[in-house]
């Protein structure tokens, strides 16, 4: 039997054919299997044994989704907080070197190392991982498990698509060296996948709306069917309202879709559950907490602390020194990483809480953005809007929502340097919290936008995703930009480069890819849908 679950030394680029990966296997030596297995997982062999063939794979691709498991903080860091994360205003860097240096992805100097990274991981962890349930599911007759682990599949590729653009997708499987498709190409097949998907589990509820599916190794719903019928059915939407600014008519008939489900949308977060049954240190609380790397960002401080927000001390802890909510300024050269560690806001975290995939309030927010856009679906914008706002506060335990959306006074405030430096900013935005049905388009936009930004942290992928395609919420530019002029800082780096990785083992394929951007490859050149002429 071969064995997927592989931390290959060089990844093998966009996907592997079970007789390509079988063949691999046979020519190792007999030291390969001891420090290329990844021990979390169960090998092939095992899952034989026990009966294992869908669930366990599925079970690891919900695990590197956010990842999570023994030892991967570093690889989370990486690939989230100092990719979305540092790109949203969520966090800033306060380390002063990493081992690829002092500048880096802060700085919009990015190293081969961190580029790599997450393309590598997604294709090995998920991807693999994905292929393995599909060919086992179709031989046992099961395309309900097949819907489900697409989900996932598209969730976790719509993340990759939108770091780097054109990526390897719709002949995954087919050998070694594959070719790029289009990131429109990308988005049709999520589209599609997902309509797949959508019916195929709909029809599975209608019939037995008590039966649960994968329920032993689904990590997130425990195998029920409607909560992953109403998730799919969001990040449709999600995906819909992406696409909005490059394909307008596409967008329009998938959101159409999302309403016209009969299961409707997410209403409550997504959680990866943590316990007894699959533990694992928050990745958070690792890099902000027990590491302390990473700080909170100025951006979401100027939101947070203008708007006197309720939930700035359910996301982020009170500084050491003095108390407050403060976060640090983005692209620093830091010196004294001892200068910031007290003075500023870790995440408030527990090494053992959960991660959230999505937050449930983020429903209500892409509903309220459409209801704008092309009056669908039920609700005004304006009540649409304010559900999403009360959404977000239930979810963090905290109260005052109420004044909170009356409130037409407070603007976002001041970036004050809170660490001695000094780097203090002037706000960025005059956005308010209450409603303005006589607003402009673009006003209530901001606004349904910067509130989303808020309900969706930590998720720093998304949020920058968001930030890209609308202008919203407006942030800090970097203080030290090490491009060379490549990169402009404002409106901000707006893709990751292909990997140095793909250049050596896939050259043909990643410089056909290179003419698919319709730019130079680099940190600047803006991703097909990312078409907002106002950003």
């Amino acid at each position: 039997m071969i064995q997927i679950n592989m931390k290959l030394n060089k990844y093998i680029t966009g996907g592997i054919a079970m007789m390509a990966a079988a063949m691999l296997i046979t020519s190792c030596t007999g030291e390969f299997d001891k420090w290329n297995t990844d021990h979390n997982s169960a090998t092939e062999e095992d899952m034989t044994h026990d009966n294992l063939n869908t669930g366990a794979f599925f079970a690891q691709m919900e695990h590197n989704i956010f990842i999570v498991g023994l030892d991967k903080g570093g690889a989370f860091q990486i690939e989230d907080m100092l990719t979305g994360g540092l790109f949203s205003g969520y966090f800033s860097n306060i380390k002063a070197s990493y081992d690829v240096g002092a500048l880096h992805n802060a700085h919009y100097l990015l190293p081969d190392k961190w580029v790599n990274q997450p393309f590598g991981d997604t294709y090995t962890n998920l991807m693999q991982p994905w292929l393995s349930l599909k060919i086992n599911a179709e031989k046992a007759e099961t395309p309900s498990v097949t819907a489900l682990a697409n989900v996932v599949k598209v969730l976790g590729m719509s993340r990759l698509t939108d770091m780097y653009g054109p990526i390897p997708y719709t002949r995954f499987g087919t050998g070694i060296n594959i070719a790029y498709d289009a990131q429109e190409e990308v988005y049709k097949a999520f589209f599609t996948e997902l309509d797949d998907a959508i019916s195929v589990l709909t029809e599975y509820y209608t019939a037995s709306p008590s039966s649960k599916l994968l329920a032993n190794f689904d990590y997130v719903f425990g195998g029920d069917v409607e909560s992953w019928i109403r998730f799919a059915n969001t990040l449709r939407l999600r995906l819909a309202l992406r696409v909005v600014y490059a394909d307008a008519a596409l967008a329009r008939t998938e959101a159409q879709k999302s309403f016209d489900s009969t299961i409707g949308f997410l209403e409550k977060a997504a959680i990866h559950s943590n316990g007894s049954k699959y533990s694992y240190l928050n990745p958070f609380w690792e890099v902000t907490q027990s590491w302390g790397d990473m700080r909170m960002g100025a951006t979401i401080d100027s939101y947070l602390n203008g708007y006197s927000d309720p939930r700035a001390k359910a996301f982020f802890a009170e500084a050491v020194s003095g108390g407050g909510i403060h976060g640090v300024y983005p692209g620093l050269r830091i010196n004294n990483q001892s200068a910031y560690t007290n003075s500023t806001s870790a995440m408030n975290v527990a090494s053992n809480s959960p991660m959230q995939w999505m937050s449930g309030a983020e429903s209500f927010f892409l509903r309220a953005e459409a209801k704008l856009r092309w009056d669908m679906g039920k609700g005004t914008v304006q009540s649409l809007y304010e559900s999403g706002i009360k959404a977000s506060f239930a979810e963090e335990g905290v109260s005052g929502a109420d004044s909170y959306i009356a409130d037409s006074q407070r603007v976002p405030a001041e970036f004050k340097d809170n660490s001695g430096n000094r780097r203090d900013a002037a706000a960025v935005s005059t956005i308010t919290v209450a409603w303005d049905e006589a607003a402009a388009f673009e006003e209530k936009l901001e606004r349904i936008i910067t509130q989303k930004y808020l309900a969706i942290f930590p998720d720093g992928q998304e949020a920058w995703s968001e930030y890209r395609r609308t202008g919203y919420p407006k942030q800090f530019a970097i203080d030290y930009n090490a491009s060379s002029g490549v990169v402009s800082s404002d409106p901000g780096i707006r893709r990751l480069r292909f990997p140095a990785n793909e250049y050596s083992n896939n050259a043909d394929n990643v410089r056909a890819a290179v003419t698919l951007l319709g730019g130079a490859d680099n940190g600047d050149t803006k991703l097909w849908w990312d078409k907002n002429p106002r950003h």
